[in-house]
Formats: C-alpha cells, structure tokens, sequence
C-alpha cells in the first residue's frame, strides 16, 4: 500500500503565461498558490495536488514548454513553504510533463486522466499512452507513483467499454499504482456503485481514489468504496473550484477525514 497520505488537498493554480487567462504576472500564480496551499497545510492536510486548473481550454496531450517551467516554479514555490508531500496533474493529459516536473520538483506522485485506452473529451479524443509513460517513469522518476483515472470526468467513453474493465486494464495493463474515480464533472460527486465496480475489478492492495465531489457532508459515505480522496471544489469559497481556499471549509473537511478514519 502506497505511503502516500489518504487525504489530498487541491491547488488549483491560475492562469499560466501563454493561457488565454493569464494577466501577466507570475508573482501572482506563485503567490496565489502559496497561499492556497499554506492554509490547506495549516488545516491539517497531509498531501497536496498541484494542476494547471486555470489553462482554459486544456490541450488534449502535450503543454507549451512555458506551461512546464511555470508549474515547476509553482510546485517549487508550495514545496517550500510547506514541506507537504505532493502530486503534479498536467491538464489535459501530459504524463511526460507531470513526470519531468515530478523528477524536477521531488513531487510523489502524478495524476493521469486517461493511461489506457480512449476517452472523448471536449478536447476530442485522449488517448492513453500507458507504454511511453511507464518507461518515461523508470527513466525519470521511478520512486514517483501514478494515479490514473478510470472513466475521466468531462468525457465519455467508446461503447462497449465499462468502469469494469477500464479498472482491471488501467491496473493490470497500464501498472498504474492507483485508480482513480470521479463523477461527470469538476465537483460532481461519483456513484457509489461505479466505485464498487472498480474496487471489484483492481487487485487487492491497489489505491481506489475519490477524485471528485468529496465533502464533509459526504465523507461517511465515499469512505466505504475507497482508499484515498482527492478534494478541491468543497474547500474552496462558496464550494466553487475557482475561487480560493477557505480554510474554515478545509477544517471542517479534515475534521470529517478524522472523524471516518481516513487520518
């Protein structure tokens, strides 16, 4: 079983130089993050994600170089003023880049959205790319872990292709260390049937995840189908993915992980 700690709070950095939303100043993305991130570790999160949530609209493979070298900036910036463990997702699905950042930055783990098959996203398709990236790991970063999503959120999947074997062919044949599980969209809550499959269908001793839609209010609940939550929108002001970090909203939450024994 992973080391990683169970629970695992977002940072949604702004957005980068060269996205359509950047305003020009990097001090603010890394300013920005920094403080996200220093009141998620004062409430008592013990991990941290770090993803370019900001980068509207998301490119379906491989970012610009200067989106790179601002989140190794960004994850450097979190990594030391907080001295949390913390993970690198590159939206929409750059595993090499969230690799290189990771051996860069000493991050302990990547998110994958899609590391086998295809899914259709609003990106067009995303195709898995399980082979190159396994052998980039062992090159780069062998110690960092992959979390993959099985059925990725903001998509859809070709027909005939079930959360079933999605989970068994992302664990058995993609090697990823965990699996991940979410609802349809940024915030949705998933279906607790759907995390029962994929806990069925991935060998014991493998990491089901709660990728989407965790909160106080429904902790007691997701806890029974899987290992880890990863949290963002809940945390954040008004329960928006956008906004800021509020740190009442992020105690209350690691109150409930406490209080269900995910801490």
């Amino acid at each position: 079983m992973s080391s990683i700690p169970h629970v695992v709070g977002m940072v949604h950095l702004l957005p980068l130089p060269g996205s359509p939303g950047f305003n020009g100043s990097m001090d603010e993305v890394v300013e920005t993050a920094v403080s996200d991130a220093s009141d998620l570790a004062k409430a008592g999160f013990p991990a941290l994600m770090i993803e370019n949530f900001g980068d509207v609209p998301f490119f379906a493979d491989a970012v610009p170089a200067e989106a790179v070298s601002a989140m190794t900036v960004a994850a450097i910036g979190v990594s030391d003023a907080t001295g949390v463990p913390f993970g690198i997702n590159v939206l929409r699905n750059d595993a090499h880049s969230a690799l290189g950042i990771a051996a860069a930055t000493g991050a302990a783990f990547i998110r994958v959205n899609v590391l086998t098959g295809t899914m259709y996203t609003d990106q067009g398709p995303v195709v898995g790319q399980a082979a190159e990236v396994l052998r980039k790991r062992n090159e780069l970063a062998p110690g960092v872990e992959i979390w993959a999503d099985v059925m990725v959120k903001h998509a859809a999947a070709p027909a005939g292709i079930d959360a079933r074997q999605a989970a068994a062919d992302t664990v058995e044949r993609g090697r990823a260390d965990a699996v991940i599980v979410s609802g349809s969209g940024t915030g949705a809550e998933p279906g607790i049937h759907e995390a029962a499959v994929v806990r069925a269908a991935v060998p014991t001793g493998t990491r089901v995840v709660i990728g989407s839609g965790a909160s106080a209010s429904n902790l007691s609940r997701l806890k029974g189908t899987a290992d880890s939550v990863i949290v963002g929108s809940s945390i954040k002001t008004d329960g928006h993915a956008l906004n800021r970090v509020d740190p009442l909203r992020a105690a209350r939450f690691i109150e409930a992980a406490l209080e269900n024994g995910l801490l």
